[in-house]
């Protein structure tokens, strides 16, 4: 798709610095950019980069636009602008309105004339899909699952039972949403499974990286709220609830019945205690271990970072002694404040 700068400018609330009549039809870095590409910046190290850039023009903000040597797309949010100016340069695939031959679609199905469903998709009983809905290829919706408009499944992508996904939802390859939880109750020396009877409710604009898996219910619903992000293998279990807007990196694991807050951002591999809750507008770095409730905002890390081995192996001798050295330091407090109080005795 070719645009001219004019009608980004006018679309997307930018000041253009150049010639209205230039179109782009591509994105690119500012290195390495050309005539018919947009670039743009929003970190200030590669400021250097706009004197000599290639770029037909580049989204920036107020403070970097006297640099660049090319038209320029002026905003607030340079990063922001370029994301939905670049949506509008590379739009999803959308496949044609119908249903492919080779799918296999329950009587009981309804499925708006508006939508695609793609090869080899499997529809349960009860299933809806609504308008303009994209089902990509080996997709499964088991009985009750319900689409609302433009949701878009990418390809082989799992919807259970009963699973609501909300309008303008998409969902990346291989993800499973309603498997049932990890729910069984131990009796002598054997596990008895307990009914997952609860579903999973996703709100509208949520997105859900590939092979992430969201488990049903035990009893209530797990809840994804309104635009929260998921990154790829992301674990989410039973009961589990995840606040509007809020965005989690690759591995999280969040357990069981763990309340996470709005606008909360959690980086890869941290792994969410059950029975939790997080409050709004926490951030946790990566690879940190939740075992408490946080509940106030601010950034919360733990963990410790890579060393070599020999440094490790020394770091770790010295945790193993810090019980040791805490009774020491303990009997000498103590010892110390005898000997203070028996010098004043004597005074």
């Amino acid at each position: 798709m070719s645009v001219s700068l004019g009608e980004l400018a006018v679309r997307f609330g930018c000041e253009l610095r150049g010639d209205p009549d230039v179109r782009v039809d591509r994105v690119a870095t500012l290195a390495h950019a050309d005539s018919r590409s947009l670039a743009f910046i929003a970190n200030p190290r590669y400021r250097q980069q706009l004197a000599t850039t290639a770029a037909a023009a580049v989204v920036l903000d107020a403070a970097s636009a006297g640099d660049c040597a090319t038209a320029a797309l002026v905003c607030q949010n340079p990063h922001a602008t370029y994301a939905r100016i670049a949506a509008v340069l590379y739009p999803p695939p959308a496949g044609p309105p119908g249903v492919h031959s080779s799918a296999i679609i329950a009587p009981g199905a309804r499925i708006d004339p508006g939508a695609h469903v793609g090869p080899l998709c499997v529809i349960g009983e009860g299933a809806v899909i609504g308008p303009r809905v994209f089902v990509g290829p080996q997709c499964l919706l088991e009985d009750g699952a319900t689409l609302a408009e433009d949701v878009r499944l990418t390809a082989r992508v799992t919807v259970c039972r009963g699973v609501q996904i909300g309008a303008r939802t998409i969902v990346q390859p291989g993800a499973v949403i309603g498997g049932d939880g990890f729910g069984f109750a131990q009796e002598r020396d054997r596990w008895i499974k307990v009914p997952q009877t609860g579903t999973v409710r996703v709100g509208p604009d949520v997105e859900i990286g590939a092979n992430t898996t969201i488990d049903r219910g035990a009893i209530e619903d797990t809840v994804i709220e309104e635009g929260v992000k998921l990154d790829n293998l992301i674990m989410i279990a039973h009961n589990v609830r995840v606040g509007a807007h809020s965005a989690l990196a690759a591995a999280v694991g969040v357990s069981g019945s763990t309340s996470i807050g709005r606008r909360c951002m959690i980086g890869g591999q941290v792994g969410i205690g059950g029975h939790l809750t997080i409050g709004d507008d926490v951030v946790i770095t990566g690879c940190t271990m939740v075992s408490h409730s946080i509940p106030r905002p601010g950034v919360y890390s733990g963990g410790i970072p890579l060393e070599e081995a020999h440094v490790w192996r020394r770091l770790v001798a010295r945790f193993k002694r810090i019980d040791s050295l805490a009774i020491r330091l303990k009997a000498l407090e103590r010892h110390t404040s005898r000997g203070t109080d028996q010098e004043e005795d004597d005074e």
